[in-house]
């Protein structure tokens, strides 16, 4: 598990340094529930999640500008309207995660949440930061409500923290909730990315702080506990492997303790080697 979670990791880092589209992206998937009263809607390789208070949600993250359809219909297709989508909150604004969430907010009428750290880049529409690869663009869209760090949004029975974990993007945010399965309590955890993808960690003008922002991060990341993990790349966690597992008997494939701190854990020896790296070549 160690092994092919690094090489996870690394995968998604390389891909994101990239920042092209990988075909898996765009590839639709049928939508499913994960535990408790949290659904998968995005596509194969782009997590869209939402997170139902009875014929209400919340929906994190939108994926890409051309997928934002399939996210919309995955949402009907569980018996939703695109009305029943009250708040869209977000992982962190880069376009493979954001560049959806114009278009839902627009036909759904939802309320867009963000921490104040990021709102520059969802309503300007760009990558904050320096970067080696050329900054991402996607639909600007305007933040409705912005959240304080440690901010806890609620709809209906619904609780959902937003923690800053910083780095990635200026205002990358970790979310957390508890839910109900099979009659206990499980703590889900919607880890930010901590790869540094491309980021620029030395003589970023426009992000200073980027190196003490990924060390605080990797910290508060390893500090939390986490039942079930459910990040922005599915095959992070093998959200899609989970689910077919789950699906043919193994009733608690989505619970499993050990994977935040791993990958935490993989994240961090692989940004200090990025660290070292940079630092080698000014």
């Amino acid at each position: 598990m160690r092994r092919a979670l690094a090489t996870v990791v690394a995968t998604v880092c390389l891909a994101s340094a990239a920042m092209a589209d990988n075909a898996e992206w765009s590839q639709p998937t049928k939508p499913f529930r994960v535990v408790g009263n949290i659904y998968y809607v995005g596509t194969k390789g782009l997590a869209a999640y939402l997170i139902t208070s009875g014929k209400q949600a919340i929906l994190l993250d939108g994926t890409l500008k051309g997928t934002a359809s399939l996210v919309e219909d995955n949402i009907a297709a569980l018996g939703f309207k695109r009305s029943d989508i009250k708040i869209i909150v977000t992982s962190h604004a880069h376009y493979d995660h954001v560049a959806g969430v114009a278009q839902i907010k627009r036909d759904s009428g939802a309320k867009l949440y963000a921490i104040a750290a990021d709102r520059w880049a969802l309503e300007n529409g760009l990558h904050d930061g320096e970067t080696t690869y050329k900054r991402g663009t996607f639909p600007a869209v305007k933040v409705d409500h912005v959240l304080d760090d440690g901010e806890v949004v609620t709809l209906g029975d619904v609780s959902m923290k937003a923690t800053l974990t910083p780095g990635h993007t200026p205002g990358c945010t970790t979310w957390s909730t508890s839910v109900s399965e099979a009659g206990r309590a499980l703590k889900v955890v919607f880890p930010c990315s901590v790869t540094v993808a491309g980021n620029k960690l030395f003589g970023n003008k426009r992000y200073p702080g980027i190196v003490a922002d990924f060390e605080t991060s990797f910290d508060r990341l390893g500090g939390m506990t986490a039942d079930v993990v459910l990040p922005a790349h599915p095959d992070i966690a093998d959200i899609i492997g989970r689910a077919a597992r789950r699906d043919a008997g193994e009733e608690d494939a989505f619970v499993d303790p050990a994977l935040l701190g791993q990958i935490v854990e993989k994240s961090r020896a692989a940004f200090k080697k990025e660290l070292a790296r940079q630092k080698a070549k000014k």
